[in-house]
């Protein structure tokens, strides 16, 4: 029996439907993502989209989605979904009777005395898509129809009609080839038994996407169809459809689809589903392993990436996977940086942070691996390179000042992980010595030294071997503020600023710590009184003047609010782990109970998966992206740890 539940009374009523969103990767970078009725609300929606080499990678929507319609004596059934200004056309969810997403998206509809299912299967590790479709019960001679609706282009704009469109195709075994455009590759559809291709090239205008106009975005795009395939198809029957980059062998199609239905992971518990979720952000292209950082509209970051990868790997036992990103990721080391977008045509190295994080992430994987030795061989170098660079100050605005502590400030430019800006302007610039970058900072040169005492590196021990405490003598005497018992967020030329964030909770959770347990307490329980939610941390308090419960709005709204009051779920699992290292086993039961508290999420907006953030105000509703690398993570991290304390 499946462990996610539908209300399946309600899959024809378009509020409750159109709500739950579906994601499935190919673990390459392409994916195919729409509503649980296959109406598609974002213009990230899509049937086939995919990295684009000849576009830099950029993601494209190539099949926005496949219309089917059964015919029977001659009269159709069109079973898709499109809105349109003022009006759903056509309306084939009306026909859905049952829905379910394990082991793989399936819908049903009944149409009078006829039952067809659809199963959605994406490949792994291919540019393709299978759609099987199985006549379970019918009383007539039955036709299927299927017709592809095109967009070709990125997942970030949208497509009108024009003159420049090919809207020819090309007939190759058992299906066409479209392609739309010049420089794109072409898309082959192609059907396992023989049918006919009816030529019926026309445009479908102002198909409306409602996410994108409820976001402040434009909303209305217009698709082409080439036409539809036809076919009879006999009672117990199934049919399958492929959607690939390139041409298959179309009588294998069945075979295929079986063999790639038999390797999907479970989703049936709350642990399968977010394991199998971990693995939709790996993306493996060419010799490099990235971690993408959400879904829809992120690419792969350098931050995202290492707050992402023990959660994402070592939580789930993939070791191999974890080093792959690793070494891939050390291979981007330029100059002590790393860059913040990796997947950008100009590459940016500006995060003060980000190196730090690797440090954290290269802790969990010694731990994880017991192996220290091979640790400081494959990663001491470029530790080391680091720590080097902060301290002598080799990139613009980032230098270790002669109290130990980091110095950050780049005008115009937010260099830690709160970095949203408006009109060229950073909403939180927090220019001086913040918090967790000086948490972090303590924490990779702590563990830097312990490697470098272990392996008998005298040179870096003496040279660096002072470092720590200068940093202890200095960072509490900077960050903490006695008549509020807790740290400073960051301490600029104005002093101390005093608004409670949790930045904080890192100074708590990191294995080497600058500040005592008296003083870790003392912070968790600030963040207790006024940051936790059941859903993550606040990113500011409700009771500073500045705070925004709700994030919605237009996008420059939007970003005003993204550090204003949002509760993110990734730091709340440095909340668990600092509860952890001060409390140990005494704290299991309410980590099950932070823990539980988000398998509602798997089938409340994208399923098997945690968004990217969520009001401040309760209900605290889902908001973002609604797939994020790093909320899922955390969640992932927080049953290991509970796993291991609890024995």
């Amino acid at each position: 029996m499946s462990h996610l539940k539908f209300n399946k009374k309600e899959l024809v009523n378009l509020e409750y439907s159109l709500s739950l969103e579906m994601l499935s990767t190919n673990r390459a970078g392409g994916y195919t993502s729409t509503t649980i009725v296959g109406c598609n609300t974002r213009k990230y929606h899509g049937w086939m989209v995919c990295p684009i080499d000849e576009f830099g990678g950029e993601k494209h929507v190539l099949l926005s989605s496949m219309d089917e319609s059964v015919v029977q004596h001659e009269q159709s059934f069109n079973l898709g979904i499109h809105k349109y200004p003022g009006m759903y056309e056509p309306r084939g969810h009306k026909y859905i009777i049952d829905f379910e997403y394990e082991p793989t998206p399936t819908l049903v509809y009944r149409v009078g005395g006829m039952v067809l299912k659809k199963e959605l299967l994406v490949v792994h590790n291919e540019e393709q898509i299978l759609i099987r479709y199985t006549l379970i019960d019918a009383h007539s001679p039955t036709l299927l129809r299927l017709k592809p609706m095109l967009a070709y282009r990125s997942i970030h704009s949208l497509s009108k009609a024009n003159m420049y469109a090919n809207t020819q195709f090309k007939v190759i075994n058992n299906g066409i080839a479209s392609k739309l455009y010049t420089g794109y590759p072409a898309l082959h559809m192609q059907v396992n038994k023989q049918n006919e291709f009816v030529a019926a090239p026309d445009w479908y205008y102002n198909v409306e996407y409602a996410e994108e106009k409820n976001r402040g975005y434009e909303y209305q795009e217009d698709l082409f169809s080439p036409g539809y395939f036809e076919m009879p198809i006999n009672k117990g029957e199934s049919i399958v459809l492929s959607v690939a980059l390139k041409e298959i062998n179309a009588k294998t199609l069945l075979r295929n689809f079986d063999k790639e239905l038999a390797i999907r992971p479970p989703k049936d518990s709350f642990m399968n589903c977010l394991r199998n979720t971990a693995t939709q952000f790996i993306m493996k292209r060419g010799k490099s392993t990235e971690i993408l950082s959400g879904y829809h509209w992120y690419g792969s970051r350098g931050r995202d990436t290492f707050i992402s990868l023990p959660g994402l790997t070592i939580a789930t036992n993939d070791l191999k996977t974890c080093k792959a990103v690793l070494d891939s990721m050390s291979a981007k080391l330029n100059n002590g940086l790393f860059p913040e977008l990796l997947d950008s045509d100009t590459l940016e190295y500006n995060s003060v942070d980000t190196p730090l994080w690797y440090f954290w992430a290269i802790q969990k994987y010694a731990k994880a691996t017991d192996d220290d030795e091979t640790v400081w061989k494959d990663y001491g170098k470029k530790m080391k390179s680091i720590l080097t660079a902060y301290r002598n100050g080799l990139n613009e605005g980032i230098l270790m000042h002669e109290n130990g502590l980091i110095w950050a400030e780049e005008k115009g430019k937010p260099k830690t992980w709160m970095n949203a800006v408006v009109a060229g302007k950073p909403i939180t610039p927090r220019y001086g010595y913040t918090v967790e970058v000086n948490a972090l900072w303590y924490n990779a040169v702590c563990f830097a030294l312990e490697l470098a005492r272990k392996y008998n590196d005298r040179s870096f021990v003496k040279e660096w071997k002072n470092i720590p405490k200068l940093i202890e003598d200095n960072y509490m005497d900077t960050f903490w503020m006695p008549e509020k018992q807790h740290l400073a967020d960051y301490v600029g030329y104005d002093g101390q600023n005093q608004r409670i964030r949790p930045n904080e909770i890192l100074a708590t959770s990191l294995p080497y710590s600058p500040v005592s347990d008296e003083t870790k307490e003392s912070v968790l329980n600030a963040m207790e009184r006024e940051m936790l939610t059941p859903k993550g941390i606040r990113t500011l308090s409700p009771k500073n003047p500045k705070y925004k419960g709700i994030y919605e709005g237009t996008p420059a709204e939007r970003d005003e609010a993204f550090h204003q009051g949002t509760v993110w779920a990734w730091l709340l699992g440095h909340y668990v782990e600092a509860r952890f290292r001060l409390h140990g086993k005494a704290f299991v039961e309410e980590a099950k109970r932070i823990f539980k508290g988000f398998e509602e999420d798997m089938t409340t907006r994208c399923i098997c998966s945690i968004p990217e953030l969520y009001d401040g105000d309760p209900p605290h509703n889902p908001r973002g992206a609604i797939s994020m690398a790093w909320s899922v993570a955390a969640v992932l991290r927080i049953a290991k740890m509970i796993e291991e304390y609890d024995n």
